[in-house]
């Protein structure tokens, strides 16, 4: 809700219905731009269709860039963010699951859901196995969240790391998301030929 909620007292209830109103809207953005398909989602594990990669690095960027301009406008006090604290190893093997998992169920968290809306059936078996995993992991594994809470580096951000302001790096990410975009674009040139139908 930064940075409306920083200046405007909202009951709980309109935080709820806010909630409830971008929950929504997200949903209808993936399902028109063909996210509620698992063929679609990972069509990027098989190269010919990049859509996913483009369309998360771009909202990356565009949150950097976003954060960065209300910040420079004084809108907005990035020392009011939540950061996740760090910790490489358990977010490098957790990243590792969660592709792992992306690729065998055809979803990720939010495209479930999304599945789920438009009445695709295995969009509801994904989400069950995922919050059946998640239960297990809080459950039955309690000293892994001890060992990453301890271990974990709070606040660690690419400024703070190297000295080079946030601005530098939103443009670097732009150059960087437009190297992307160019490459992917080939690579789906090259493994068109994958695409079902071709």
């Amino acid at each position: 809700m930064l940075p409306l909620s920083s200046t405007i007292d909202f009951s709980p209830a309109l935080d709820l219905s806010i909630a409830l109103a971008l929950g929504a809207g997200f949903g209808v953005a993936l399902e028109r731009a063909g996210f509620g398909s698992a063929r679609r989602l990972t069509a990027v594990f098989y190269l010919y269709d990049m859509a996913v990669v483009k369309v998360m690095f771009t909202a990356v960027v565009t949150a950097m860039v976003g954060l960065f301009a209300l910040s420079a406008a004084g809108l907005l006090d990035l020392g009011q963010l939540y950061l996740e604290p760090t910790n490489f190893i358990a977010q490098g093997v957790g990243g590792l699951l969660f592709g792992a998992g992306f690729l065998i169920g055809g979803y990720c968290p939010g495209t479930s859901v999304t599945a789920i809306a438009t009445g695709r059936q295995d969009g509801v078996v994904f989400a069950l196995g995922m919050l059946a995993g998640v239960w297990a992991y809080a459950e039955l594994t309690p000293q892994l969240d001890t060992w990453y809470t301890a271990t974990a580096i709070p606040e660690l951000t690419l400024p703070k790391l190297t000295g080079i302001g946030m601005g530098w790096w939103a443009l670097l990410f732009c150059l960087a998301l437009a190297g992307a975009a160019a490459g992917m674009a080939r690579i789906e040139q090259r493994y068109a030929h994958r695409r079902p139908g071709a």
